[in-house]
C-alpha cells in the first residue's frame, strides 16, 4: 500500500513538474484547454494543467524572412521573364497566425506570385526593370493588408532577380555596350575640346607675355639710351665750362700780367695758325699780322 502512495506522489510531482513551464523572450505559446483556444503565454514563468491544457502552437515573435523560387511572370508587350522575391515578415498576433491560415508561408508564397504577375502584366519591360522600387511598394501593400487576419505583418518585399530571356538579355548588352561606347566618344571628344582650349589659352597667354617682354625691353632700352644722351649732354656742357673758364682764366692772367706787344702778336699768330688748319676756304688776316705773315713766308721759302 505505500508503495503504491509513493508512486502517486511521485506521479502527480511529476505531472506538476511537467505543467511548468517558462516562454523564452521573442516567443509565444497558444494554449489550447480541452482542444478549444484558451490563452497565449508571453514571456516568463506558467502552470499548464496536466491533460486539461495543451501547447498548440510556439510562435517566434522575431521578424522572419522567406526567399521564394522564381516565378514566370508576362509583361505588357509579352515578355515572360523570371523573377524571384524576398518577403520579410512579423507575427503580430499569435491566436490569428495559428488558426487563421492552414500554410501561412504557403499563402504567402501563393498570394506574392499572384501579385506579382497582376503587378508585371500592367507594366511594358522596359519599365519593369527601372520600377523596383515602385513594384516592391505595391506588393508589400497587397500582401500586408492580405495577410492582416492571418496575424501577420509584411515588412518588405525585395524582387531579388530579374531575369529576361537570353535573346533580350542579350540585346540589352549590346545596347548597353554601344550607349558606353556613346558615352565614351562624347568624353574623349569633350577631353580634346579641353585641351585645344587650353593649349588656345596657353599660346595666347605666352604671346601676350612675349608682349610685355617685347615692351618691357623697349621701355628699357629707350630709357638707357636717353640716360646715356643726357650724361652725354652733361659732359659735353661740363666740358665747354672746363673750357671756357679755362680760356677766361688764361685771358685774365694775361691781362693781369700786362703783356707786351710782341707777345700779343704772338698769340694772334699762333690764332691765325689754327685757322689755316680748318675747312675753310677763305682767312682774313689782320693788318697788324700781315707783315710778320709775310716774314714767315718769306723764311718759308727760303728754306
Amino acid at each position: 500500500m505505500e508503495w503504491a502512495i509513493i508512486v502517486f506522489v511521485l506521479i502527480v510531482l511529476l505531472l506538476v513538474i511537467s505543467g511548468i513551464k517558462v516562454v523564452p523572450q521573442a516567443k509565444a505559446y497558444v494554449i489550447e484547454r480541452f482542444g478549444a483556444y484558451h490563452e497565449t503565454w508571453g514571456t516568463g514563468l506558467h502552470f499548464k494543467i496536466p491533460v486539461i491544457d495543451k501547447i498548440a502552437k510556439i510562435v517566434s515573435l522575431k521578424e522572419q524572412v522567406v526567399d521564394f523560387a522564381p516565378q514566370p511572370v508576362i509583361t505588357k508587350d509579352n515578355v515572360t521573364m523570371q523573377i524571384d522575391t524576398v518577403v520579410f515578415y512579423q507575427i503580430t498576433d499569435s491566436k490569428l497566425y495559428a488558426y487563421g491560415v492552414e500554410s501561412p508561408i504557403m499563402a504567402i508564397e501563393n498570394l506574392t506570385a499572384t501579385t506579382l504577375r497582376n503587378i508585371i502584366g500592367e507594366m511594358e519591360l522596359d519599365h519593369t526593370l527601372t520600377s523596383r522600387d515602385t513594384i516592391n511598394a505595391k506588393i508589400r501593400s497587397i500582401l500586408d493588408e492580405a495577410t492582416d487576419p492571418w496575424g501577420i505583418k509584411i515588412n518588405r518585399v525585395e524582387l531579388k532577380n530579374i531575369k529576361p530571356p537570353a535573346e533580350i538579355q542579350d540585346a540589352m548588352e549590346k545596347q548597353m555596350k554601344a550607349e558606353r561606347q556613346r558615352r565614351e566618344a562624347i568624353l574623349r571628344a569633350e577631353g580634346e575640346k579641353a585641351s585645344n582650349i587650353l593649349v588656345a589659352q596657353g599660346k595666347k597667354e605666352s604671346q601676350i607675355l612675349e608682349a610685355e617682354a617685347e615692351k618691357q625691353a623697349a621701355i628699357l632700352k629707350a630709357e638707357a639710351e636717353k640716360q646715356a644722351a643726357i650724361l652725354k649732354a652733361e659732359a659735353e656742357k661740363e666740358a665747354i665750362l672746363r673750357i671756357n673758364e679755362a680760356q677766361a682764366e688764361s685771358i685774365r692772367l694775361i691781362n693781369e700780367a700786362d703783356p707786351k706787344e710782341a707777345y700779343l702778336l704772338l698769340k694772334k699768330l699762333e690764332a691765325a695758325e689754327k685757322m689755316a688748319e680748318g675747312q675753310a676756304t677763305k682767312i682774313v688776316i689782320p693788318s697788324e699780322l700781315q707783315g710778320i705773315v709775310g716774314l714767315v713766308n718769306t723764311i718759308t721759302e727760303a728754306k
